[in-house]
């Protein structure tokens, strides 16, 4: 075989007898017959010494037992030592193929890591197309990675939300050549809060649940959140500007980690938030902005966790709380009680 050609695992595993720790074949059978025969010679000394053997009886002649004798010992002896050899061959050989194991495993990893990398590179690569139709496919591939590629799911979770937070200049006019494009646009960022909505339901085939995601001043005309599962992680919607549009929260669930809206600024559109659970973690809408649109929580249930509002200004717009079906630890709003411009009603039989 040429040198073009990879070495089969024995002689790749031969090769790494210096780092297994093993002597050469012959160095290591030479010191188990030395060792052994110490240890015979030790034994046989010791065992002669507590029977109080002084010396050995010579005899002019060996009789036919004491010579029958004399055989069955060397024969014995033979067959330790031929023992002791096949135990350190069989040592060496199982060693020999957990090492030649290991390196095939390592190559394998190199291989699978080789892999996501180009992929991860590719889906990178197409999510910065100028074609939407490119970036489309480079959502989904990134998204598919991310199921792959337990390692680094967090990694291809991070591109997805920054392609949501990169710049996003309002509608044209839809006259203006510049419409279809923005459209185009539109529906890159609107498929990339689906894939991660997708993600966080229970029926998801790989959940990410317990991730972060950070939404930091992205621009939401539109998105649904619906029956997403927040129960880890953090999510970072902070000076994020909910502009136009609708954006649904439906039956979504905040069971845990942190859910912050800091300084969001809720312009314009609708966010609903009805049929909402807060049972755990913390939600938070401190120094939040409520300057237009509808923000509504109809039928929620505020059973656990903690909500608040803490300074956060209502300086137009409607924030209501309708039907709520559960008010046992309701949200906090700074002073104690709601601001004008908040509506709270609860369901009938709710305290």
């Amino acid at each position: 075989m040429n040198g073009d050609h990879a070495d089969p695992p024995g002689r790749r595993a031969a090769s790494g007898r210096g780092r297994l720790g093993l002597l050469p074949i012959g160095w290591a059978l030479a010191l188990t017959i030395v060792v052994a025969l110490l240890m015979l010679t030790g034994a046989t000394l010791i065992g002669g010494a507590l029977l109080g053997f002084r010396e050995i009886k010579r005899e002019p002649q060996v009789s036919a037992g004491t010579l029958f004798d004399l055989l069955k010992v060397s024969f014995a002896l033979v067959a330790g030592a031929g023992g002791l050899v096949a135990l350190v061959m069989a040592y060496r050989r199982q060693r020999l193929a957990e090492y030649a194991h290991e390196l095939d495993q390592s190559k394998e990893d190199r291989e699978r890591s080789r892999v996501f990398n180009e992929r991860f590179s590719s889906a990178a690569g197409q999510l910065g197309h100028e074609q939407a139709a490119v970036r489309l496919a480079g959502v989904y591939a990134m998204a598919g990675l991310a199921d792959d590629w337990q390692a680094h799911r967090q990694t291809c979770i991070d591109v997805l939300c920054a392609y949501l937070r990169m710049p996003y200049p309002p509608a044209p006019a839809d006259t203006s050549p510049e419409y279809v494009g923005w459209l185009h646009s539109r529906e890159v960022r609107h498929t990339v809060i689906r894939v991660i909505t997708a993600h966080l339901r229970d029926d998801a085939a790989v959940s990410w649940c317990g991730h972060d995601f950070d939404f930091t001043g992205t621009i939401f005309d539109g998105g649904d959140f619906t029956r997403a599962r927040f129960t880890g992680g953090t999510v970072i919607f902070k000076r994020a500007k909910f502009s136009s549009g609708e954006v649904a929260f439906h039956d979504a669930s905040f069971a845990g980690g942190v859910v912050g809206f800091w300084a969001t600024e809720f312009q314009g559109g609708r966010v609903y938030f009805p049929d909402v659970t807060f049972s755990g973690g913390t939600v938070s809408f401190e120094e939040a902005k409520f300057v237009a649109g509808l923000v509504c929580f109809d039928r929620a249930k505020f059973v656990g966790g903690r909500v608040h509002f803490r300074a956060a200004e209502f300086a137009g717009g409607e924030v209501n709380f309708l039907d709520i079906m559960d008010w046992s630890r309701p949200p906090e709003f700074d002073p104690d009680q709601p601001p004008a411009g908040v509506l709270i009603t609860h369901h009938p039989g709710t305290a």
